[in-house]
């Protein structure tokens, strides 16, 4: 996986609700995130992140990565609460570059 390859830490969701389910353990930097996802689309779940708290993971920095591509698609995402809109397929590089502009580096002790 591209991530992991990169030095990311993944957690994968098979659904919008187990998504929901593993913030409540903990909040990731970034949530990456389809649209089409059966019991509750990527549109939905984000907004119920929203509504969360910030320490719930209600700012987490989220990207719809979607085959879902036109224009449209994007002013969905971006009014419903992700920061950006990917069009699936994506080029592996420029994923792992446009993720680490959202996340913010650790801040390093030295």
């Amino acid at each position: 996986f591209v991530l992991t390859q990169a030095g990311a830490e993944v957690a994968v969701a098979a659904s919008a609700l187990q998504a929901l389910g593993q913030l409540n353990q903990s909040v990731p930097d970034l949530l990456l995130c389809d649209i089409g996802m059966p019991e509750m689309n990527g549109y939905e779940l984000i907004q119920q992140i929203r509504q969360r708290r910030h320490d719930q993971g209600g700012n987490i920095p989220a990207i719809a990565l979607t085959a879902y591509a036109g224009e449209v698609n994007q002013q969905h995402a971006l009014a419903a609460g992700f920061q950006l809109h990917l069009a699936k397929p994506i080029d592996p590089d420029l994923l792992v570059s446009t993720i680490a502009t959202l996340v913010k580096p650790q801040s390093q002790e030295g």
